[in-house]
């Protein structure tokens, strides 16, 4: 198996585990109560890279399968608000934890430390059972890969998740997962990692650039690093850029995203 098919495995398992914990009627509940409580949808994150002078989502990622762990100490009640702080367009937390190191629960703690700004639940959503964890623990858009996914099972994602008041990012990575376009996203996705390999190249982004819908928000995913490769991909028409690695490897992920808007701001 390739590193995907493994994951994907993997997420099989936890899932029936999680479901034997708390059964889907339960949550389905729990995530029902919650809505009727709130006085205020999630926040728009495709509204808010559309916005975005600078569209950095800034990822909390602990852990990945090929680097190993990246900041094992990182704690999600400190970066993600200070990613807030320094400028950050809105954020991606990783939720899956064998592979990635996260928990559904460092949405919550970023929540409960006061990030207001959108946050993407970055994990590998098969089933809709993982709508409502997202919805429960206060994300406002829920990750779908084309490469996980039959279409028609990405579509009715597609509307549970509005039907939960969340949004979706299509993320797609080669010719053959553009078929998918057309069940229409709130974002499109371009992933620069090959989730087989995971060796990432950003010339991904630039040579599928031109196969995106015209006039929808479009992100570009993993590998960048500089300023000057965000301003050529807003070049070619891109709204949205999501940056983990270069951001957690620094002693200070939000300073080091704060050095990054600055000389973003100079070539402005």
């Amino acid at each position: 198996m390739d590193i995907l098919e493994e994951i994907v495995a993997h997420k099989v398992e936890e899932l029936q585990e999680r479901m034997d914990f708390i059964p889907p009627r339960r949550l389905y509940s729990l995530v029902e109560e919650q809505i009727k409580k709130e006085t205020s949808a999630p926040a728009s994150m495709r509204q808010a890279l559309m916005d975005s002078p600078t569209g950095i989502i800034a990822e909390f990622k602990r852990k990945s399968p090929s680097k190993g762990w990246i900041k094992q100490e990182g704690k999600a009640s400190v970066i993600p608000l200070s990613y807030q702080q320094r400028g950050a367009a809105a954020l991606s937390i990783l939720t899956d934890t064998k592979f990635f190191g996260g928990y559904d629960e460092y949405i919550q703690q970023a929540r409960a430390a006061g990030v207001t700004i959108p946050i993407l639940y970055k994990n590998f959503v098969i089933d809709e059972y993982q709508l409502f964890q997202a919805r429960y623990c206060g994300a406002s858009a829920v990750l779908l890969i084309a490469a996980c996914l039959e279409k028609d099972k990405c579509r009715d994602l597609l509307h549970m998740a509005h039907e939960l008041g969340l949004e979706a990012l299509l993320e797609m990575h080669g010719e053959e997962d553009f078929e998918y376009a057309d069940i229409e996203p709130d974002m499109y996705g371009i992933n620069n990692r090959n989730l087989g390999t995971f060796v990432t190249d950003v010339n991904n982004s630039f040579r599928l650039a031109e196969r995106l819908p015209k006039g929808v928000c479009t992100v570009s995913e993993s590998g960048i690093g500089d300023p000057d490769t965000i301003r050529q991909l807003r070049e070619v028409g891109f709204h949205g850029f999501l940056m983990g690695e270069h951001f957690m490897k620094a002693d200070d992920p939000g300073e080091q995203l704060a050095r990054l808007i600055r000389m973003l701001s100079v070539e402005r």
